[in-house]
């Protein structure tokens, strides 16, 4: 496996290369995670996942003492979603479900950051709801204020970490009239009486699930920054780490080409090999420009976010939408290498063919990326 400082050096400095060493040395720890011959359940691979990942000492990559390294970022996203697509969910939501205490934390729960860097506790990022997704500001989960804090009530959908999690980052309302200038965060221990987290099960396996909050009491010391501030704590969290889902996808890409090369010249057919058949090489032509253009998409936008400070929201948002969509192409060409194999429960490419689709949905779906996108450009033409 290939990781991008060693093949676009310029977007990279000396800190990123021996981080390219770290995780390559950490790969084969996480893949082992997803071995078939382990016989153990879903959750039990969560958790050996989360234990990798902080054995690793990668989640000091998202729970960072000061700035996000987005590159570094990428770099380690890019090798997990070659490597195991669970872990590199469960790595980034703990980046999510944190980043609001990174950002505006009290001294109280700032403390707390170091146990989450090195794995001690895991985090969850409780935004959407059932009927407030890409629109955050229809999030009608209720903060009440009372004596000695405030009351929480309302659900949370499609949470990540859940199962694992010990605590959470939950976004409410704290004035409904106000839509999303009500919105507050809090950080919330999932252990808390009147918490209930109820698994669901997505297509790629990895922790989700949904949180119901009935009566739940907290203190004042549990909100995270001021009263009002909520949105924009959400939407910072969520553009702190955009640009790395295209990474992710990079990965998964990445192992589906991979995967498809090796097939393809072992696999004989019509008395010689697939890769020897022109039709099989256009596919590979194809796979290899998608994958390296949404590389460069995600990397450009990284080097900007780190090295310039000027906003790079449109950059961000061509990288996601470009790097998912394109992966998503590479890998749906790998399934189709495969032929009756590749849809076979097992198969890498199967796998990787259900773990790429959330990532066109995740952290912005592909629409809402457009949407910026489009608004940039018209914006910029008048």
């Amino acid at each position: 496996m290939r990781l991008s400082s060693d093949d676009l050096p310029m977007f990279f400095d000396e800190s990123h290369q021996a981080l390219a060493g770290r995780l390559r040395a950490a790969a084969a720890a996480i893949e082992a995670v997803e071995d078939p011959g382990r016989h153990v359940t879903e959750a039990e691979r969560d958790r050996s996942a989360a234990a990798a990942l902080a054995e690793a000492g990668l989640l000091e990559l998202v729970v960072p003492t000061t700035a996000i390294d987005t590159r570094a970022l990428c770099l380690a996203r890019e090798m997990l979603g070659y490597v195991s697509p669970r872990a590199d969910s469960i790595f980034a939501v703990q980046g999510l479900g944190t980043h609001a205490l990174v950002l505006a934390g009290s001294a109280e729960q700032r403390s707390q950051l170091k146990a989450y860097a090195r794995g001690a506790g895991i985090a969850a990022f409780a935004l959407t709801e059932p009927e407030a997704g890409s629109d955050v500001a229809s999030i009608a989960t209720r903060a009440a204020p009372t004596a000695d804090g405030y009351r929480l009530d309302g659900d949370k959908l499609f949470i990540s970490n859940l199962g694992i999690a010990d605590h959470a980052t939950v976004i409410a309302t704290t004035e409904p009239g106000l839509g999303s200038a009500g919105l507050t965060a809090f950080w919330v221990p999932l252990d808390t009486p009147g918490v209930t987290v109820k698994p669901m099960h997505a297509t790629a396996p990895h922790p989700i699930g949904a949180l119901e909050l009935r009566g739940v009491m907290i203190p004042t010391a549990a909100r995270i920054g001021e009263v009002g501030q909520g949105m924009k704590l959400a939407l910072r969290t969520l553009d702190a780490f955009r640009v790395s889902v295209g990474a992710a996808a990079v990965g998964m890409a990445r192992r589906a080409l991979d995967e498809a090369l090796g097939f393809v010249t072992r696999r004989t057919q019509f008395g010689k090999k697939l890769s020897e058949q022109q039709l099989v090489q256009a596919h590979l032509a194809d796979m290899i420009v998608d994958l390296d253009s949404a590389r460069l998409l995600v990397l450009r936008a990284a080097y900007l976010k780190d090295t310039t400070g000027a906003k790079v929201t449109t950059e961000v948002s061509i990288a996601k939408l470009g790097a998912t969509e394109a992966a998503q192409r590479v890998i749906d060409r790998a399934v189709q290498l495969f032929g009756g194999r590749g849809v076979m429960a097992g198969a890498v490419v199967e796998h990787l063919y259900r773990a790429i689709r959330p990532l066109r949905i995740y952290e912005g779906t592909s629409e809402i990326q457009r949407m910026i996108i489009g608004k940039a450009l018209a914006q910029g033409a008048t």
